[in-house]
């Protein structure tokens, strides 16, 4: 059995990272239009690179759930025919145990170089205009996937996504493209889809199985059926 996981920012609030974007549509007291495009960066790049120092900070003091840690479980069972995909850009799904991983909006700990494109893993602040290791520019910046931006991995995922008997949606509202067309995309191919959601999402995404709770409860008896069916 092949099983494709999307995984949203509701997997990792309950970590304690926050999901940023609040009912205002601001990200943390700021527009996403500043923090979260390539024209923000440009016209203000301090500001932007200091929002996600302070992300990554954050993130660093949280840790994997038992939903992180569910899915590390299901991977050590059944291997590479698990792909977890996942648009958040903290690392607790690594830090659980996940490696056969797609972080399809980028990756907090780690820089892009603008000049020689150059993906560095990364941990320190970027605002004081650090060196690329590899070509020595001062021109790094967060590698994340902002809006107007092509997502990561898109190929791989969508092979992944027409090939498994299993797609799952957890923790994410389903809206945002292109992760919000995977499901309808496995259902057309004869896969059986699952949602976990603390809240159901469009009732008009065609869903076989949707549970309403904390993922942190759900995925690990989700994990348990898979397990006991195998």
């Amino acid at each position: 059995m092949r099983i494709v996981v999307l995984t949203g920012a509701g997997i990792s609030a309950e970590s304690g990272v926050p999901t940023f974007r609040g009912s205002d549509g601001l990200w943390e007291g700021h527009r996403v239009e500043d923090v979260a495009t390539p024209e923000g960066y440009e016209r203000d790049p301090d500001a932007v690179l200091a929002f996600y120092d302070a992300r990554r900070r954050a993130v660093a003091s949280t840790h994997p759930n038992p939903a992180h840690r569910a899915l590390a479980r299901l991977e050590g069972a059944i291997g590479d025919r698990l792909l977890v995909v996942t648009q958040n850009v903290d690392d607790l799904h690594e830090r659980a145990g996940t490696r056969n991983l797609v972080h399809m909006h980028g990756e907090l700990r780690r820089a892009r170089c603008l000049a020689c494109d150059a993906r560095p893993d990364w941990d320190d602040d970027l605002r004081d205009r650090p060196r690329c290791p590899r070509c020595g520019e001062r021109m790094l910046r967060p590698d994340v996937v902002w809006f107007g931006e092509m997502p990561y991995g898109l190929d791989r995922i969508e092979q992944a996504v027409v090939a498994c008997d299993v797609f799952v949606s957890i923790g994410t509202s389903g809206e945002v493209y292109p992760a919000a067309g995977y499901v309808a995309l496995a259902a057309a191919f004869g896969a059986r889809t699952v949602e976990l959601n603390l809240e159901p999402s469009d009732p008009a995404v065609p869903l076989d199985d949707v549970r309403a709770g904390r993922a942190g409860e759900l995925v690990p008896a989700w994990v348990e059926e898979v397990l006991a069916r195998r």
